[in-house]
């Protein structure tokens, strides 16, 4: 959105959080593409409808130059015509133009040249195919046999390969890690005890990945979406990542693409498909074509897995320490005699946009384990996985790897863990190892 038109919203917030209807916006915004479906259950989602209001009019500044035009336009169609008219006295209003089509010239095509040769010796000795000669035409269509190059818009020239993402930028990304420790008395949430350890080792292994650390601790529910907010809202031009890594509570949630949520200190949640959408290609354009990725180590079930027996040669088991506790809220009571030292913590799910990865400590619907003195299974064995390994492995691989090292630990010698990832990158994906 232009400045000028900005400047006009935040001048008229009073009146518009005051007097505006949100609801009866959100279909137009919604078929006119100013907003996707999630936008507006976030919306929707944020109180009041003065809340929706305020809401509203915020994200509409982030919104494209036809932002404004279709606002107004959406007013008089909902018969807001007086804020229609106090909009407009700003400053004009751009129009709405449809997009002109492209001349594209077609190379010529001749028939080739009849042969009168009707001997079939003679044809096979004097087979010398002729063709038309033509000039190279400047618009190339791509083919299934053949990709040629995308023009890409003026600004920083990217070297991307078909088999690994560019991550050589200095600094390579960003990296904002949310830290929910001490939960507010009425969240009837427990205090997550060596959850700092897994903060401290998470920070220093992402700085030592050459990424910008942010960390943020003990944040309620719209202070988490306002972090993730800023940080979408940020430019990332210059940089080849985005790392998101929440450490909180979890539990499980109705979900139509990724299952699970994570508590905010206030007890209140935010889904795990939400966190994602905040920096999809649509909603974070300057992340578009590069990774992005969310490390979850929260709980989004209370199943406790025991395993299954296998042969000796197979596993090499290790026991977990009497301090090993979860991050789970149970959805149901359980019938585990586990003592009162035992929490949980991840779940997941994945976003149909490109270009993400989602890792969670845990199997969807179970628990997930840490240890009050070292910290979770999950990121003890993350942060010795990427100190061994980043120099020669992609992350994939390496996420395999910490599969199964989780695996083979047991709590109180009898529950076990499995986490997992949800992996919509479209290549490999190297860390800087070498700053």
């Amino acid at each position: 959105m232009e400045e000028i038109h900005k400047k006009i919203l935040q001048r008229n917030r009073t009146n518009l959080v005051r007097d505006l209807d949100p609801s009866s916006l959100y279909d137009g915004l919604l078929e006119k593409g100013v907003f996707t479906r999630d936008m507006i259950d976030e919306i929707k989602s944020s109180g009041t409808r003065r809340d929706q209001a305020r809401k509203l009019v915020q994200d509409l500044e982030t919104r494209g130059s036809r932002a404004f035009a279709i606002l107004l336009l959406c007013l008089e169609e909902t018969s807001q015509h007086g804020l229609a008219e106090l909009l407009r006295r700003g400053a004009p209003a751009p129009q709405i133009h449809p997009a002109t089509p492209h001349r594209v010239d077609l190379p010529v095509v001749r028939p080739l040249p009849l042969s009168l040769c009707t001997d079939v010796e003679q044809q096979g000795k004097d087979n010398v195919p002729i063709y038309p000669i033509q000039k190279p035409s400047p618009t190339l269509s791509p083919s299934p046999e053949r990709e040629y190059p995308r023009t890409r818009p003026p600004g920083r020239i990217r070297r991307d390969s078909i088999q690994s993402y560019k991550m050589d930028a200095s600094p390579c990304g960003h990296c904002l890690i949310i830290n929910n420790v001490d939960f507010e008395p009425d969240s009837e949430l427990s205090s997550r005890k060596g959850s700092n350890i897994d903060c401290d080792k998470l920070e220093k292994r992402f700085k030592a990945l050459n990424f910008i650390v942010e960390v943020r601790t003990n944040l309620k529910q719209r202070q988490i979406k306002h972090a993730l907010s800023a940080l979408s809202k940020k430019d990332h031009s210059q940089c080849d990542c985005c790392v998101v890594i929440m450490l909180s509570h979890g539990t499980e949630v109705s979900h139509n693409r990724f299952p699970g949520a994570v508590f905010g200190v206030d007890g209140q949640n935010v889904p795990v498909q939400h966190i994602t959408n905040y920096l999809n290609g649509q909603n974070c354009p300057s992340l578009q074509g590069k990774p992005k990725l969310f490390f979850i180590q929260a709980c989004g079930g209370d199943e406790r897995d025991t395993g299954f027996e296998v042969s000796p040669d197979e596993v090499e088991p290790s026991i977990g320490g009497a301090d090993d506790q979860t991050d789970a809220i149970p959805m149901s009571s359980s019938s585990d005699s586990l003592s009162l030292s035992d929490e949980v913590d991840a779940r997941a799910t994945l976003p149909t946009p490109s270009d993400i990865l989602v890792s969670y400590s845990t199997f969807p619907g179970y628990v997930s384990w840490r240890d009050t003195q070292s910290g979770s299974w999950y990121v003890e064995t993350l942060d010795q996985v990427l100190e061994e390994n980043a120099a020669t492995d992609d992350l994939v691989t390496m996420l395999m790897m910490v599969n199964h090292e989780v695996s083979q630990n047991s709590a109180k010698g009898l529950y076990k863990q499995m986490p997992g990832s949800f992996n919509f990158l479209r290549k490999l994906l190297h860390f800087q190892t070498h700053v």
